[in-house]
């Protein structure tokens, strides 16, 4: 896998009409990203920004998110301890045990966190269930997601994902980076 980018950004289409920008750094004891989301959803404006810390091998350690939405200003700091335990401002949170990844709403980045964790070969299946941050008031649930690995298409990696809880199933196609480039009906990748 080549080395990360400094930069990526998103179109929202489709469920979302907006976009996304990070800044991506990799460094010897993992990577950090800082990005930004704003997005119109059923009439409804929302922004969102982030600060991730994730391990070397792409676990999360910790999130910050701070938003903006007709409900006000919210904020959330998610901590985790590498191995499925999670606190949100500070307290335990029993219903993300097990979750190593960090999902936010309105972000095509955070599907690139389990694709790097897992390092799936085609044809493997992994469930990977996340943290979930909604975009418009920021709070935090459970979200099951399963991701397969299929075989390259134009060379680039692609991943079968399913979200039972938003009936939504699709492919996503990745870049050399493991950075989302089509995420069918949310985002499209631009830069």
């Amino acid at each position: 896998m080549a080395g990360l980018p400094s930069t990526a950004a998103w179109r929202l289409v489709d469920a979302h009409d907006g976009f996304e920008v990070v800044f991506l750094h990799q460094a010897t004891d993992g990577v950090r990203l800082a990005g930004h989301s704003t997005g119109v959803e059923a009439g409804q404006a929302w922004s969102i920004g982030y600060e991730l810390a994730l391990a070397p091998d792409w676990t999360t350690r910790t999130a910050h998110v701070t938003g903006r939405s007709a409900t006000g200003a919210h904020e959330v700091r998610l901590e985790a301890d590498g191995t499925g335990g999670w606190r949100v401002d500070g307290f335990l949170t029993p219903h993300l045990a097990g979750c190593l990844d960090v999902d936010l709403e309105g972000s095509a980045l955070t599907n690139a966190l389990p694709v790097h964790r897992l390092g799936l070969e085609v044809g493997a299946r992994a469930e990977a269930p996340a943290a979930y941050v909604r975009a418009a008031g920021l709070g935090v649930e459970r979200l099951e997601q399963t991701y397969v690995r299929l075989e390259d298409r134009d060379g680039q990696p692609r991943y079968g994902y399913a979200s039972p809880r938003f009936g939504y199933e699709g492919v996503l196609t990745y870049d050399e980076h493991r950075l989302v480039l089509e995420y069918p009906g949310i985002a499209v990748r631009f830069a």
